[in-house]
């Protein structure tokens, strides 16, 4: 990572999660280097890896997940 990525709210990334987790959006927007993965795991998988986008909003929304430097989301 070479610039640091503005610290994003929780909920928006929560309902990004959610709605578009499987093309890996949200993680991209967090400053995560590996969001295209999920990408690809969801086009392989006709569409089933958009389950992971519901197991991260799970954990978006349980602070268990926060941007890719170790800061926490916004309230």
């Amino acid at each position: 990572m070479t610039e640091q990525k503005p610290v994003q709210k929780k909920m928006i990334m929560g309902i990004v999660a959610i709605f578009a987790g499987g093309f890996g959006i949200h993680r991209f927007l967090m400053g995560y280097d590996n969001w295209w993965i999920q990408l690809v795991v969801t086009i392989v998988t006709c569409g089933l890896g958009a389950f992971w986008g519901y197991y991260d909003a799970f954990m978006i929304f349980t602070d268990k997940m926060g941007m890719a430097d170790g800061r926490p989301l916004e309230e």
